[in-house]
């Protein structure tokens, strides 16, 4: 099964930028649609961005203008580029596949904190 492993996250200023990378240690090309989702504390995981296979994207209203998913099927990575950072961003930041019967194991996820 796909391991998946975020990083990037980290402590960053409001107004200030974050890449976040997820890594999967198999190939992800056979999984039509990945996507970043978030969790902030004492709240549900939430989709915020997804990507299909061909690139088309779609993203929570929310984020929309501000992050940018993308994916590399060849190097098996998914990103997603933060910018325009708000304090309301902050979260554990996780990558999966959309579709449920893809969905493999969650990782550790990645933390952003953003501060005002």
């Amino acid at each position: 099964q796909v391991q998946l492993v975020e990083s990037g996250g980290g402590l960053v200023q409001a107004g200030g930028s974050l890449r976040l990378s997820c890594a999967a240690s198999g190939s992800i090309f056979s999984i039509n649609v990945m996507g970043w989702y978030r969790q902030a504390p004492g709240k549900q995981r939430e989709l915020i961005a997804a990507i299909t296979r061909g690139g088309s994207t779609n993203y929570e209203d929310s984020v929309k203008g501000r992050f940018t998913i993308s994916r590399v099927n060849t190097k098996n990575m998914v990103y997603l580029q933060m910018n325009s950072l708000k304090p309301e961003d902050t979260a554990v930041y996780y990558c999966n596949a959309v579709g449920l019967l893809e969905r493999v194991d969650w990782g550790q996820g990645t933390q952003v904190t953003v501060s005002s």
